[in-house]
């Protein structure tokens, strides 16, 4: 798919994933779904589909166009797994969405950003400014830690609600004076002259992505899941062994060289299988200590109600199992 443009590949899929869900088979015969938006922190899961490491039977991995949409997939049911941030699978949980977090994928270090005219050069040369950004959670605490930065209240700039695919366009048709956005718009606007006023670096742990699936798959398709967690550690395999050339197939079609693709990978850490059961396991799971002071903040802001059943939520025994069964099981 990254041979193509990208934008019609994914309007393609978005149109094919829906024609398929109104019509598949629901037996076990048919591959889960798991739905990916463009990030390179799920980019593993992109080269181990383009690569052939994932078994097509079982698992299909499905590239939309931004995070909401892969949201509203899971949500209705088009969709069997996801990868997302941990405050979206945290809102979605809170909605009664039976999810169940199987792996953690990556861990954001400055790839999500907020970034601004040449002019603006602080948080607090913001006031009074537009900003554009997603309807999402990871958005909604990152404009709160950048207010804060800025000394600013929440009235101090006003908000428009804007897919990713369309934030490069806003702010260089002057619509919106910064946005909140993510690898690879961030590198893209950096390098036509736009300045990174906030990153994820002053959010140290807070941006956590997983890899979630519906409760009933996991207890019904232990051998789908086991090939979708083979699939993320043979992608990441791939691309730590050869970055370069992992870097030029999935560069095509994002406007980045191979080169500065590779660079967006300074942006974020990925999580070994091994480290991701470390994550994981445990009474208390050392994922929920950044996921408590997450949940304190979407909270804070009318994102959820209630708190998180980690218990529940945290599923670990599958990565334990692939973990094991690859060597990289500690």
């Amino acid at each position: 798919m990254r041979g193509m443009s990208r934008l019609l590949c994914l309007v393609l899929a978005a149109v094919l994933l829906t024609l398929a869900a109104a019509c598949a088979d629901s037996s076990h015969r048919s591959p889960l779904r798991v739905g990916v938006s463009p990030w390179v922190g799920f980019d593993p899961l992109v080269l181990a589909q383009d690569r052939r490491m994932v078994d097509p039977a079982r698992v299909r991995i499905v590239e939309m166009g931004s995070s909401v949409e892969v949201v509203r997939h899971l949500r209705n049911g088009l969709l069997e797994g996801a990868a997302l941030t941990l405050g979206e699978t945290l809102r979605l949980a809170d909605e009664g969405v039976a999810l169940r977090i199987v792996a953690v994928l990556d861990v954001s270090d400055g790839a999500d950003a907020v970034l601004a005219d040449p002019s603006i050069h602080d948080p607090a040369a913001l006031r009074g400014k537009r900003i554009a950004m997603e309807d999402s959670a990871l958005a909604a605490m990152i404009l709160e830690r950048l207010l804060e930065a800025g000394g600013l209240g929440a009235d101090a700039v006003r908000v428009l609600h804007t897919e990713a695919s369309y934030h490069e366009s806003a702010l260089r048709s002057g619509r919106v004076n910064a946005v909140i956005t993510y690898e690879p718009m961030k590198s893209r606007l950096a390098a036509s002259g736009y300045g990174v006023v906030f990153d994820s670096r002053s959010m140290p742990d807070e941006i956590v992505d997983v890899l979630v699936l519906r409760t009933e798959v996991l207890e019904r398709r232990p051998d789908a899941v086991d090939a979708l967690l083979l699939a993320w550690h043979g992608g990441l395999k791939a691309l730590q062994a050869k970055p370069g050339e992992a870097a030029l197939l999935l560069s095509n079609g994002m406007d980045l060289t191979p080169e500065e693709y590779l660079a967006t990978l300074g942006g974020l850490r990925f999580v070994e299988l091994a480290d991701s059961v470390e994550m994981l396991s445990g009474n208390p799971a050392p994922v929920t200590r950044g996921g408590e002071e997450l949940a304190r903040t979407l909270r804070r802001l009318g994102l959820i109600e209630g708190s998180p059943e980690w218990e529940t939520l945290l599923a670990p025994q599958a990565v334990r199992r692939v973990a094991e069964h690859t060597g990289s099981g500690g």
